[in-house]
């Protein structure tokens, strides 16, 4: 059996993920400590370590939901069909990515609408 059909096999690949994920999104991330005289560099890059920080923790959030939403087509039995299209998205792409929702004729549609 194709394993990006194996519903066993998806759920536990997309439970994983989701698992890894709730723990990058519950990492703390370190406020910058009080600046003294001649650390302004130290300081700067602190600042870029939490902005980095932040932004990691805000694509694994969205990523987050990503999971979330194919865990939930799992569910109601609409995975491996395109939200956009209603075709089957290939089973390459299901094995790479479990927790998409187009196939790659309509993310490649959504992305370019999106630049």
């Amino acid at each position: 059996m194709d394993p990006s059909r194996d519903p066993i096999a998806v759920r536990a690949a997309l439970l994983a993920e989701r698992e890894r994920l709730l723990a990058d999104v519950e990492e703390t991330i370190q406020a910058p400590g009080q600046m003294t005289y001649g650390s302004q560099a130290a300081a700067a890059s602190q600042v870029f370590e939490q902005q980095r920080d932040l932004a990691l923790r805000d694509r694994a959030t969205q990523h987050l939901a990503l999971v979330d939403a194919a865990l939930t087509r799992l569910e109601d039995g609409t995975f491996g069909t395109c939200l956009r299209c209603g075709r089957p998205i290939a089973p390459g792409r299901l094995e790479a990515l479990p927790w998409a929702s187009h196939c790659i004729d309509c993310q490649a549609d959504i992305d370019r609408a999106h630049r």
